[in-house]
């Protein structure tokens, strides 16, 4: 992960918001700024400007960071605009003074002004954009999760009614196994027979080839992420943090390139 500098006191805290997710799919990913210039189509300078405060990096940036770390880029986009606004605030043209040679207004005791009403207002709307986006997320992800279950059912359903159709009288070909984990050891590296990556970014609410095969290395190093059912769901990003807590890896319950390399070359506990 990387170390990254403090970012300048002065910037808003909507802003600083915004930096500071950028730099996490930076750090998720491992991406040095030079990949993440390729990637996105920004220069390492203005990558390097973007991530340390100096600049309010554009949306279009924005947008192909989220893609590339696999993320839904609208609740970056709405940060980004919020960021946006307090970004060309902090910008703005200073207050003019008095005109050269205008005679002073007599003196006149200033009323005292209360200072916290604005800065509440912009917490209490932030706050209240932030639930919003938390619930919206949450909504969203038990969506797809539902669906993708309903999807694994039924896949589930017509394998068993097909198997059916051609049973004998053995009862074990009336359920086979939907998901089978056979672990080989080649070239140094342990397979399960479902998906040979090394580098694909798989990560909450997925499902396929590439989630059996993690919960079948999961299982073969000794920490169980539930049944072998090939969606990647709260057991299994458990299971998942688990191993990399115990590897010395960063536990955002994320497979990429790292937890994969642990995944296949992890001896058994």
């Amino acid at each position: 992960m990387s170390r990254w500098k403090e970012l300048p006191a002065e910037l808003h805290p909507q802003v600083r918001q915004l930096i500071v997710r950028l730099r996490t799919l930076k750090d998720r990913d491992e991406l040095t700024t030079r990949q993440l210039a390729a990637k996105t189509g920004y220069s390492t300078r203005s990558w390097d400007r973007y991530l340390s405060g100096r600049a309010l990096p554009p949306r279009e940036a924005v947008e192909a960071a989220a893609r590339l770390g696999g993320d839904d880029p609208a609740g970056l986009l709405v940060l980004h605009e919020m960021a946006a606004e307090r970004w060309a605030e902090g910008r703005g043209p200073a207050t003019a003074g008095p005109a050269p040679g205008a005679v002073p207004s007599p003196a006149r005791e200033p009323v005292p002004q209360p200072t916290y009403g604005r800065p509440l207002r912009i917490a209490i709307t932030a706050g209240t954009v932030a639930l919003v986006l938390s619930v919206s997320a949450t909504l969203l992800l038990a969506v797809e999760l539902a669906e993708a279950r309903t999807t694994a059912e039924g896949a589930r359903a017509r394998t068993v009614a097909a198997a059916r159709a051609t049973a004998t009288t053995d009862p074990a070909a009336v359920l086979p196994a939907l998901y089978t984990c056979r672990p080989v050891r080649a070239g140094g590296r342990w397979y399960a027979g479902h998906s040979r990556t090394r580098d694909a970014v798989v990560a909450y609410g997925r499902m396929g080839p590439e989630v059996i095969e993690a919960q079948c290395l999961l299982r073969r190093v000794g920490i169980s992420p539930g049944d072998v059912d090939g969606i990647f769901g709260p057991l299994t990003r458990n299971a998942v943090k688990r191993l990399q807590i115990r590897d010395g890896l960063v536990a955002d319950g994320v497979i990429g390139p790292r937890t994969w390399a642990a995944l296949r070359g992890a001896a058994p506990e």
